[in-house]
């Protein structure tokens, strides 16, 4: 098991890396796709469409917001949390959308984004289908992505469903079921963090592990603060209240 401790622990928006994480980086993957092309400045209108669990739960759980803050060019390891909410009410006032941040097309969040409560695609729960098109309503691109879990995202090939593949990446002590990783632990008496340092090595020097692993940290500790200090009421549907400060 090739798996970066990065991989698992990822710095995003909540409450849900697949509900929140994942779309925020499906939907920056498909503006950065147009830009890639070379057809955003042609671009003239986004239309998004969740499936699944996403679609049942997208306003509860954050995904709406999410898909937002992707088109608009922010990513989960870097948007401003303070200043995500400003975002996207701006979008929901102006019905304008700055598209990979730069490129404003008309948005209607209401129309464009649509949450299909009942209907499920066939790769994954968690599926969704952006697509982009000019004034005449030709369409530029379209894309199908798959919010696996963990904030991974996965493209709809065009034969077949999505896939997902092991790391090819060798490590110091591979491990596929966690009897192999308590094998390794208790041959070579290592604690299960030891081994896991052993393998970042494969990607990572230790000075560079400390500083990600420390930054992580520091996000930890300011999500916690920003908890404790806000008053108000929980986004989602069952209105709970936030502790006063």
């Amino acid at each position: 098991m090739a798996l970066s401790v990065f991989d698992l622990f990822t710095i995003g928006v909540g409450p849900s890396s697949s509900h929140t994480v994942g779309p925020m980086r499906a939907a920056l993957r498909f503006a950065r796709l147009l830009a890639d092309q070379g057809t955003l400045p042609r671009t003239d209108a986004v239309h998004c469409e969740l499936f699944g669990s996403l679609g049942a739960t997208g306003h509860g759980h954050g995904s709406v917001r999410a898909v937002l803050l992707g088109l608009t060019g922010e990513q989960p390891e870097t948007v401003d949390p303070d200043a995500a909410p400003g975002i996207v009410t701006a979008i929901q006032a102006r019905g304008r959308l700055a598209l990979d941040g730069g490129h404003d097309i008309a948005f209607c969040p209401d129309t464009d984004l649509v949450l299909h409560r009942r209907k499920t695609l066939p790769g994954h729960p968690n599926g969704m289908i952006f697509r982009a098109a000019d004034g005449a309503g030709t369409v530029l691109a379209e894309r199908t992505y798959y919010s696996v879990g963990g904030g991974f995202v996965l493209e709809e090939p065009a034969a077949g469903g999505p896939a997902i593949t092991a790391g090819r990446t060798p490590v110091r002590y591979p491990f596929r079921t966690a009897a192999d990783l308590l094998a390794h632990c208790c041959q070579r008496h290592l604690r299960i963090s030891d081994v896991m340092r052993c393998n970042e090595h494969a990607w990572r020097s230790d000075p560079e592990i400390d500083a990600g692993l420390l930054h992580i940290w520091d996000a930890m500790a300011a999500c916690v603060q920003r908890g404790c200090t806000r008053d108000g009421v929980l986004p989602g549907g069952l209105k709970v209240p936030l502790p006063h400060a």
